[in-house]
């Protein structure tokens, strides 16, 4: 077992410049046929009504394939670098908004008086001795979250800048050997992505944060595990990866000595480019860099050789699967990763997952899955069977070195609400239940010993 095994953006969009007014020869007419004012004006409600009813008709749905593989295939729009104007011109049924709409918890976001502060890891550190310990709290957030126990440590989840992080990235893009920033206009870079979308390098590439979370309960000197987040399309740490998905909460709720780092990838948008993970020992640079970062938080520099050397469990949601796909295969460190957990999130990449798990064998691996991504799912599913792996098709026992479970879940179960509802509710606090060794539980949690 793994345990006894030692700011936010803007978008352009396309303008609708219409006038109203209809030439003086033309009116009463259409298509040859005489018709009358009040018959016209129907005709121009219903040309506003019918592409509305379209956009409403995609609320609740994933983002197609084509859109998530984003720069894991090559376009012709992507290779081109060139000018773009004020008004981007997007695909009909293609455009962010539609993909992802404005979503109904917005009362839960938060305001600029809850957001982060940004932190840099050298802010951090132990108390100099003139600061009474009782008085002293590290990076403490505002609001509380509501799930935080009183004890003598507070559980910390804040925000780091980190220089390894995915974004900003002046690289080349894999999938077409062209420069990722690929799109000028005056001073400014951006990036077509594969949907002929444009983002700008400014907005969208250029949040080196972190979001890192270690439980009060957290103990060094216990067997421990790391688990890195790659959230999906259309995220930020704040608003979508610790208020509405609630993943640090879950690693605090599975009672499993573990603590969370989630790399802000593409900031809000339909794009699920991998930046630096891209690139060959990019993982090994990140995990290097949030070791002293780590240390650092928790209090005790001298930890980070503990966390250099702490097991990898890599959960990628949705749009996640690209970075979680090139840290498995050029990362530099696979050998650490022990366990991939992938949320409806097989979209591509598939030969690159299927030589982790054939040349892993102590690691697990686990995906779960809508109909949105069973095709790809299924692919995989016989790939490993091909190679004489086996393949388990649910989650009823234990993890344990060498798994491969794939689970379907049943429909009505939302795409966008995967994180917390998927074939259980909260299925991260589930897959580190399952798959931890006694001597890395530090602390029961009602909700995990109520259910099980």
């Amino acid at each position: 077992m793994i345990g006894s095994d030692p700011k936010f953006p803007t978008h352009d969009h396309a303008g609708l410049s219409s006038s109203g007014a209809i030439p003086r020869s033309n009116r009463g007419r259409l298509g040859g046929c005489r018709i009358s004012a009040s018959g016209l004006r129907l005709l121009v409600i219903a040309s506003v009504v019918a592409p509305l009813s379209l956009t409403l008709a995609q609320c609740g749905k994933a983002p197609s394939a084509s859109a998530l593989a984003a720069n894991a295939q090559v376009s012709n729009a992507e290779v081109s670098n060139t000018q773009v104007s004020n008004e981007q011109v997007l695909p009909p049924g293609d455009t962010f908004e539609d993909r992802f709409p404005a979503p109904s918890f917005r009362d839960r976001f938060p305001t600029a008086k809850e957001s982060f502060e940004q932190k840099l890891a050298q802010d951090f550190g132990p108390p100099s001795p003139q600061i009474s310990p009782a008085s002293y709290r590290v990076a403490s957030l505002g609001p509380q979250l509501p799930y935080q126990r009183p004890t003598g440590r507070d559980e910390l989840t804040t925000l780091v800048s980190m220089k390894s992080s995915a974004f900003p990235y002046y690289g080349t893009n894999p999938a077409s050997e062209t420069p990722f920033l690929n799109i000028a206009k005056g001073d400014r870079r951006g990036h077509r992505s594969y949907s002929g979308r444009v983002y700008w390098q400014d907005e969208t590439y250029n949040d080196s944060r972190v979001l890192v979370h270690i439980p009060e309960t957290f103990e060094l000197r216990k067997p421990g595990v790391i688990v890195v987040f790659f959230h999906g399309n259309g995220a930020t740490l704040e608003r979508d990866v610790r208020d509405r998905q609630m993943v640090p909460q879950q690693i605090s709720e599975s009672g499993v000595n573990a603590v969370l780092l989630a790399p802000q990838m593409a900031v809000d948008a339909a794009d699920s480019s991998a930046g630096k993970f891209w690139q060959p020992g990019g993982f090994k640079r990140f995990m290097s860099e949030s070791a002293d970062s780590l240390a650092r938080l928790y209090g005790d520099p001298a930890a980070a050789k503990a966390f250099a050397n702490m097991p990898i469990v890599i959960v990628g949601y949705s749009g996640g699967f690209l970075p979680t796909a090139w840290s498995l295969d050029v990362g530099g460190i696979s050998d650490r990763v022990r366990g991939v957990i992938l949320l409806d999130a097989v979209y591509g990449q598939l030969d690159k997952f299927a030589s982790w798990i054939e040349n892993h064998r102590s690691g697990f691996f686990v995906s779960s899955y809508t109909h949105y991504t069973a095709r790809h799912d299924r692919e995989l599913m016989q790939m490993l069977r091909d190679k004489g792996i086996a393949v388990s098709e649910d989650m009823d026992g234990p993890l344990r070195p060498g798994s491969v479970v794939f689970v379907e879940t049943p429909e009505g179960v939302t795409h966008r609400d995967y994180v917390t509802h998927a074939w259980t509710k909260n299925p991260i606090e589930e897959v580190l239940v399952k798959m931890a060794a006694p001597s890395m539980r530090v602390a029961a949690s009602a909700s995990s010993s109520s259910s099980r």
